[in-house]
Parts: structure tokens; sequence; C-alpha cells
């Protein structure tokens, strides 16, 4: 009499699938039972999460893409040929202030400082309040320009007279980089992180760099606590004199 052969153990991926279902299922029915709130729910999760010493996986971060110099020329070269100033002044300032692009489209006219070639970003990322450098070159071109737009509130207004919205920017940015024949993804947060790496390497302390980018870690705080923006202005000016774009 032949025995019958053993059933085929289900995958170790579906195995795991039902595990985790019948927690949920779990989960809920204890929740419901006691008619836990949100907020409490939370709170036992997190709980639960110290007392199984469970941690969080580390997100892995990826270093950005960076345009050669010679990309970067090219791009803001394709960008002068169409001869749209409203455009190139927009990108150029993304890249010379290493500006966010969602505090970009929100910058008003009365924000600009020409005296003082700074910007102030008014509820940046985290609702935070901070200045931004330009480059004494890129004064006058400013200037120009606001000059000949009486009538905007906002610094980049569409035809519309509405700001441009962030993703109105990466379109922008699209198209110019296709003009320019680039490969490589262009988008807005690729200038900053072009503008940050360029400081870093005319020598700018990581104290400064953060000051003039707004990243807000904690623990470089006490670093730089002692620097102001005009401590930096002299370094920030005389490096990105280097900058041939």
């Amino acid at each position: 009499m032949t025995k019958p052969r053993p059933k085929k153990p289900a995958s170790f991926a579906a195995s795991k699938q039902n595990t985790k279902s019948e927690a949920v299922k779990k989960i809920v029915r204890v929740v419901r039972q006691h008619r836990l709130s949100y907020d409490a729910f939370i709170a036992v999760c997190q709980q639960v999460r110290l007392k199984l010493k469970m941690e969080k996986p580390k997100k892995e971060r990826k270093l950005p893409e960076l345009l050669s110099l010679s990309e970067l020329k090219k791009f803001f070269k394709a960008v002068q040929k169409c001869g749209d100033t409203q455009h190139e002044l927009m990108l150029k300032l993304m890249l010379y202030s290493a500006v966010r692009v969602s505090e970009l489209v929100n910058i008003r006219v009365s924000d600009v400082d020409l005296d003082e070639c700074k910007i102030f970003i008014d509820n940046g990322k985290g609702s935070k309040d901070r200045y931004i450098l330009f480059p004494l070159d890129f004064r006058l071109a400013l200037q120009t320009y606001i000059d000949a737009h009486p009538g905007n509130d906002f610094l980049f207004e569409s035809r519309l007279n509405q700001p441009f919205t962030p993703r109105r920017v990466q379109q922008i940015m699209r198209k110019y980089a296709d003009k320019a024949g680039l490969t490589r993804a262009v988008h807005p947060h690729l200038l900053r992180h072009q503008m940050l790496t360029f400081l870093t390497a005319q020598g700018l302390s990581d104290a400064k760099i953060q000051l003039i980018s707004g990243h807000g870690n904690r623990k470089s705080l006490e670093l730089y606590q002692h620097l102001s923006l005009a401590a930096i202005e002299g370094d920030y000016q005389k490096a990105v004199r280097n900058l041939e774009i």
C-alpha cells in the first residue's frame, strides 16, 4: 500500500502574510472590544513597540545624481536661448540660493531685500522663517525684473497673475532639460543639491551650509547657534563667484 504523498507546505511569503492578517484581526477585535479612540490606540501601539523593543527599519538614503558642470551650463544655455527672462531668473535664483521650490513659489516682492542681497522666507519648511542669500552680481537683473513688473504681489507670477505651483516649476525645468538634450532627471530639488554640494566643495563648513540651506537638524544647531547670516555672507559671495553659469 502506497503512502499518501505529504502535502506541500505553503510558501513562506504566504504563511507570513496569513500571520500578519490574523494579527491585524486580533488587534481590531481588541480595539472594538475596549472602544479605544484613535489616540488611545496609537498610545497602545507605542507601548507595544517599547516592550518588544521594536525599531522602524532605517530608510536607505540615496545620494542625488548631480549634473556635471558642463551639463549644468548646457541646461542654463538652453534656458537663455528660449529668451524667457522670468524663467531664467527663477531657475537661477533657485540654484544660487538653494531655496526649496515650495518656498520659491511663495516669495513676495516685499520679501526681497536688494540692498542686502537676501530674501525673507516666510513660514518655510517646518514652519520656520529664515533668509536666503543671492549673489551681488544677480542684484541688477533682479531689480530690473521687479521694476518691469510693478503690479506683482508674488515675485514670480503666471500670466493670470497667480503664483507658480511647484508642479509648474517642475514642468518648466523638464522642458529646458529636454531642449538641452539631458538624459538625467532634472527637477527643482536637484538645483538645491547642486548648490549645497558646490558650496561644500568651495570649503564652507557644515554649520554654514546648514544656515544657508535652512536644515533644522537639532544636533547641528549647537554648532552654528553663534553664527548669523551676516557672518557667513562674505564666504557665500566669494564662493558663488566661482560658479560661472
